[in-house]
């Protein structure tokens, strides 16, 4: 094959790629509308600058996140992604040397401001990590009670709540009969799913998620999605994923972040299937065809 037959060839099939993504993104579009739940305000940043010690990671990333939607962070590795979600709950700051300027806002209050109880901050906006992480120790059951006695909130009927948070999360015709079992043993996506159960039980009004099916097969993969899905009828989730077929099946909203050399930054956001239709910016038309990333 020629070389300007290999361009065409490769151009074609970046381009299907880039349909192919719309097409799922706007058939997803046309089941499903943004939540539109009294929840609040939702959750907003302005400005947001990250660091470690010198290394100047995140610039001046200002995105918004409608209350009862699902927003995907999409990028190459190593562009903030995750900085970005953990400066959204103050996780960033447990790293030694971490730094951050900017506002995060939650119902119009900025979490950072003098005086903010770090703890319930945390409680309103939680965090599903890339790897699954139960208290092995624990029973299923004690795990998704776990951040109530930690935060030393009474529940009034503690089987209802157990069991409406492993509902939620996708789990509880998995386990209903084995909740007195310790946690190791279900399987890494009914872990990922136990874990999200866990962060429902405080009663988050955020839900952070970062690349929680990395690690796991198509099949829970799939049903996490769907817990995804369910979800935010009622919660705003926010999504870091790489994969961007994933983005597309879950999302309402994507943000594409770029480091470009310098700190990552966010090149643009806008509704998904727009996002990969039809991108303003040429690089995050490059990174979702495929022609880089």
């Amino acid at each position: 094959m020629s070389t300007d037959s290999s361009s065409a060839a490769s151009s074609a099939s970046n381009g299907a790629a880039s349909k192919s993504l719309a097409d799922v993104s706007a058939n997803r579009a046309s089941h499903r509308t943004p939540g539109n739940n009294p929840i609040g305000s939702g959750l907003e940043a302005r400005g947001v600058h990250a660091w470690f010690s010198k290394h100047h990671a995140l610039s001046n990333v200002s995105l918004d996140f409608a209350a009862g939607t699902v927003t995907a962070l999409i990028g190459p590795s190593g562009c903030g992604k995750s900085t970005f979600i953990r400066t959204l709950n103050r996780m960033h700051e447990f790293i030694p040397g971490a730094a951050m300027a900017g506002e995060v806002l939650l119902d119009g209050k900025d979490v950072y401001a003098d005086g903010i109880d770090v703890t319930k901050i945390r409680l309103q906006i939680g965090m599903v990590f890339q790897k699954p992480n139960p208290f092995p120790s624990m029973t299923i059951g004690e795990n998704v009670l776990s951040g109530l006695k930690l935060a030393q909130i009474k529940a009034e009927n503690k089987d209802d709540l157990l069991e409406e948070c492993l509902v939620r999360s996708g789990l509880w015709n998995e386990v209903k009969d084995r909740l007195d079992a310790h946690a190791g043993g279900l399987s890494g996506g009914q872990q990922q799913r136990l874990c999200i159960a866990r962060a429902l039980a405080v009663k988050p009004k955020v839900l952070l998620m970062d690349e929680p099916c990395s690690a796991l097969d198509p099949g829970s993969t799939l049903r996490i999605e769907d817990t995804i899905v369910e979800l935010a009828k009622s919660i705003t989730i926010v999504i870091v994923t790489h994969n961007m077929q994933q983005a597309a099946r879950v999302s309402d909203y994507t943000a594409f972040f770029l480091s470009d050399g310098g700190p990552g930054q966010m090149i643009e956001v806008g509704p998904t299937n727009e996002i990969f239709s039809r991108p303003s910016d040429q690089r995050t038309e490059n990174y979702v065809s495929g022609r880089f990333g």
